[in-house]
């Protein structure tokens, strides 16, 4: 099994709705994520999936979420755009754009700040 990660990031404001606390009120980050893949094997020339491919994929799906609201973005619109969330709907995401049979997403690692992440991860 293989392993491959890569790096984006946006920056985004958002609040969190029945919070009690500074994250209650309007406030922004610059969000890392981290995007990890799994393959089975490797292609007809020795590599899984391009870094250069799977980057491009990850910016697409963060590309909605930069320089934006997130509270007004759905599903953020009904569920609390919490980090845990906001990983869970790049995961989803993530899972849709790949379309090769061997390679699945493994996690997906959201920093909002440099000692604060949440990941997501399906069994």
């Amino acid at each position: 099994m293989y392993t491959l990660t890569v790096e984006v990031g946006f920056s985004a404001a958002h609040q969190l709705r029945g919070y009690k606390g500074k994250c209650e009120h309007m406030h922004g980050h610059n969000w890392r994520v981290l995007v990890t893949v799994t393959a089975d094997r490797l292609n007809e020339i020795d590599i899984a999936i391009d870094f250069h491919d799977l980057k491009k994929l990850a910016n697409e799906v963060i590309l909605p979420l930069d320089h934006s609201f997130l509270n007004e973005i759905f599903p953020f619109t009904e569920k609390n755009p919490s980090s845990e969330n906001v990983a869970k709907w790049i995961y989803d995401s993530m899972k849709k754009k790949i379309n090769y049979d061997y390679i699945r997403v493994a996690e997906v690692s959201v920093w909002e700040s440099d000692t604060a992440s949440a990941t997501y991860y399906e069994d």
